[in-house]
């Protein structure tokens, strides 16, 4: 699994980095078949005294990018909420992917009834 932490206007600190990657470990947990991780942290200032603090997350499993971002005035509560985010689509994902049918038996044929 190959991971990718940035920022875009934003210094990514260890302390910050070791909390994207404790909280991405209930999602791996969940589906371990992610290829890669792609983080971006930002920060966006609207006005004088507002900022916003935007995280995304793009996930690359088999067959399909799973992208999710999420905002907050606290870049720590928009980690939180966007895992929150991701892990629900990891597991809608998880059931779409599993087989839920059950096979039907298989005829044999040649034999004569």
């Amino acid at each position: 699994m190959n991971l990718t932490i940035s920022g875009h206007h934003l210094e990514v600190t260890p302390a910050l980095r070791e909390y994207v990657v404790n909280k991405l470990d209930r999602v791996t947990r969940h589906f371990d078949q992610v290829v890669d991780i792609n983080v971006l942290l930002s920060v966006e200032k609207l006005k004088e005294k507002e900022r916003r603090q935007k995280a995304e997350v793009t996930l690359h499993v088999k067959g399909r990018d799973i992208f999710v971002e999420q905002c907050n005035e606290d870049l720590y509560a928009a980690i939180d909420q966007l895992m929150d985010k991701l892990d629900r689509q990891v597991c809608r994902y998880k059931d779409k992917v599993q087989d839920h049918h059950h096979t039907a038996p298989k005829r044999i044929d040649g034999v004569a009834s």
